[in-house]
Parts: structure tokens; sequence; C-alpha cells
């Protein structure tokens, strides 16, 4: 009898040796399964063009050697959409660049708002194998922006299309979502209608 209690206790301690190397192999996995998600997520967005909040490393040596294709005329339509109590738009509707081509566009914010607000643009394109070759230097949507109370304000873009842009292509529209970060507003709103 105790020669097979002895047995039974040996099963149960190798068992659970094996369920605990188990358990330790998934919790490593998972650990490096969540550490990796956040290059995966920069990766899927870079390719998809969405949420690209972060500029692209891009040299002026790598746009000095970019040649302004002549023969070629793109139309770059400019768009606005906005989260938040503010009016945002572009200065102009579109544009035509040459590929190659250093090129500025303004967009208008105005905060309609009382108080200051902490405010986010993220971009967007059509058609989305646009956004490989869109090339901002310079951007409001880089950083976000705070606005004070019933500040207007002109945000600069400063952009070039890369001449291997498909011949296809031949309109590329830009996107701006602005909308508002943190929710400061609604504390500052709720502030202010009780003090009066």
């Amino acid at each position: 009898m105790s020669g097979s209690d002895e047995n039974t206790k040996t099963e149960a301690r190798q068992l659970n040796a094996r369920m605990f190397g188990k358990l330790l192999l998934i919790a490593v996995m998972m650990f490096g399964f969540g550490y990796a998600l956040v290059p995966i997520y920069k990766q899927i967005c870079e390719l998809t063009g969405v949420n690209i909040l972060t500029p692209k490393d891009i040299s002026l040596k790598e746009v000095s050697n970019s040649q302004i294709d002549k023969t070629r005329e793109i139309t770059v339509e400019f768009d606005a959409n906005t989260q938040g109590p503010w009016r945002f738009r572009p200065t102009v509707a579109s544009i035509k660049v040459h590929p190659g081509e250093m090129t500025q566009v303004v967009y208008e914010v105005v905060n309609k708002q009382p108080y200051k607000m902490d405010a986010q643009a993220i971009p967007s394109y059509a058609p989305q194998q646009a956004s490989n070759y869109f090339k901002k230097m310079e951007c409001f949507c880089f950083q976000q922006q705070t606005l004070n109370a019933n500040e207007a304000r002109q945000m600069p873009v400063v952009f070039y299309i890369d001449p291997a842009l498909p011949k296809d292509v031949k309109t590329i529209t830009l996107s701006y979502t602005f909308f508002e970060v943190g929710g400061k507003s609604k504390v500052a709103s709720s502030g202010a209608q009780g003090k009066t």
C-alpha cells in the first residue's frame, strides 16, 4: 500500500511539474506577445496609413536629391474634419503640384471656447497607397496643439510628393481629423458653469 501511495505521489509531482512548466511557458509567451504588440501596431499603422502621428525621418539630402518631374501634375485636395468645439479648415481646397516640388499649404483652426484646449490632428490619405509617397517635412500633426481660449491659429504643412508615385495616381486627398485630447474642456466647462 505504501509503495502504491508513493508511486501516486511521484506521478502527481511529475504532473504538477509538467503543468508548471507549461504554465510558465504560456506566461513567457504572453509577455513576449504583449511586448511585440507596440512595434506590430506601428507597422500596421504605417502600412495602412492610419494614425500616423510621428514624422518619418526625411533628410534634407533626400529632398535636395529628388528631381522635380515637370511632365506630371498631381492634384492635391485638402479636407478637414473636427471632433470638438472649434472651426478647422484648409485655406485652399486643392492645388496642383509636380512630383518632387516642395509645397506649403495652411490649415486654420479657431478654438471657440472660453478656455484652453489640447488637440491632435490625425492625417489620412486617399488613395491609401499615396501615404507612402506623400512626404511631410513640417506638419502640425507631428505634435499636440494647445489652443488658448478663443485663439485662432494658422498651421502650415510643408510637403512634396515622391516622383516614384505610380503614374495612374492623378489625385491625392489629404484629410485631417482634429480632435480634443484629454477632455480638459469638460472639466473646465463644468467649473465655469459652477461659477455662474
